[in-house]
């Protein structure tokens, strides 16, 4: 491999892994500070994508699509939460499974119904279709920096969210010590519907901006649902941090592992995890 294809695997690898942490960010939030096994998390990437091809359709701007196609997720997400999930805090991990894997087929039907079964694509916006060359011969395309730039943007604003705000300190506190925070006057089911829209919001936005590249299809959540419990086992549960050193090293591995050992390309994301949980058993950072 030459310098210019290992940089094209490099960026490659990291554009993956920081999409990945949009993904395993609000799962880990979700089961980290709620305590609730999401298995339909993968389904609102599934939303992000779909709304991406219909509002991009509609509206006739990508950019315009995904800050409407944020703002409905999100209040879908509020929504979601107010229906079902905030009655199943205090329940068995079992239940939750069982409501979130109900859920997956639930989304699967309502998706068919609304958009169909078929294959769809979503364009890339002309000023982000051009490529940066490396070589004569190898380029890199704009769109996909732009995903990284994007991602990026994302994960500092959470960090700052979480690490710098009021309301940080209030998902923190609850997430510490419930009943302390609710004794000091937090509104912990506000804070717990605010996490949870944010999660939604959080993979919906990944799926919108990752829809012209991958393309939008059905079941397209559950293809990523795996990666994304894989990413937050080996970051560790609850921790932020974790999910974003985890999602690259991940990113790192899968797209490495394709390229120069494709035989077994797909366990060696696995093979990792285990070789982590071995190390540690509660993940690279415990929360």
């Amino acid at each position: 491999m030459d310098l210019a294809n290992f940089l094209i695997q490099l960026l490659n690898s990291v554009q993956y892994g920081l999409l990945l942490f949009m993904l395993a960010a609000g799962l880990t939030l979700i089961f980290g500070i709620m305590g609730v096994v999401n298995l339909a998390h993968g389904s609102f990437y599934m939303l992000g994508a779909y709304l991406a091809w219909s509002l991009s359709a509609q509206l006739g701007s990508l950019t315009l699509a995904i800050l409407v196609g944020a703002v409905l997720s999100v209040l879908f997400g509020l929504a979601l939460e107010w229906l079902l999930f905030r009655h199943f805090y205090h329940r068995d991990h079992l239940d939750q499974v069982l409501l979130t894997f109900g859920l997956i087929y639930i989304f699967e039907e309502m998706r068919s119904i609304f958009w169909g079964d078929d294959v769809h694509g979503v364009p890339i916006p002309e000023a982000l279709g051009a490529s940066l060359p490396l070589t004569e011969n190898l380029s890199y395309p704009v769109y996909r920096l732009f995903m990284s730039g994007v991602c990026i943007a994302l994960a500092l604003g959470l960090y700052l969210l979480i690490s710098k705000t009021r309301l940080g300190m209030k998902i923190r506190a609850g997430a510490f010590n419930r009943d302390m925070a609710e004794s000091l006057g937090i509104n912990i089911k506000l804070i717990h519907a605010v996490v949870f829209a944010l999660g939604v919001g959080l993979a919906a936005v990944a799926g919108m901006i990752a829809a012209p590249i991958s393309s939008v299809y059905p079941n397209m959540g559950s293809q990523v649902l795996i990666m994304c419990f894989v990413v937050v086992v080996i970051g560790g549960i609850g921790s932020v941090r974790g999910a974003l050193i985890s999602a690259l090293l991940v990113g790192l591995v899968d797209t490495f592992g394709k390229v120069l050992l494709p035989s077994v390309a797909g366990m060696l994301v696995y093979m990792l995890m285990a070789a982590v949980l071995l190390w540690k058993p509660e993940g690279l950072f415990k929360q």
